[in-house]
């Protein structure tokens, strides 16, 4: 690749693009931004999200990579519907023997 990446754009990230990614290190990521600091020719700061088999964000990174070794993604699927979200609010309970300050 040879052209800047943009926004959005979802990129294998492999030896190629830097001697750290070589092997099983391997990732996919998508890009959240392109920065503009300096970087020595043909190399490029990029932040994004690494992105599982499954299609789903795992974690934010910022990596210095080589722009000629960035390549298209390997087959994924479309990302799946966002996780149920498990957390429940709990209203007027209280833990036992944690009673608030003044209340015995």
């Amino acid at each position: 690749m040879t052209a800047r990446p943009a926004p959005g754009d979802l990129l294998r990230i492999d030896g190629r693009a830097s001697v750290q990614f070589a092997g099983g290190r391997a990732l996919t990521l998508r890009v959240v931004s392109v920065s503009d600091r300096h970087a020595y020719d043909g190399w490029i700061w990029l932040t994004g999200y690494v992105i599982d088999r499954r299609g789903n964000a795992t974690a934010k990174r910022e990596l210095y990579v080589r722009l000629a070794g960035l390549r298209p993604p390997v087959n994924l699927p479309p990302p799946g519907p966002a996780a149920p979200d498990t957390t429940r609010a709990v209203t007027g309970v209280r833990s036992r023997g944690l009673a608030a300050p003044g209340r015995h």
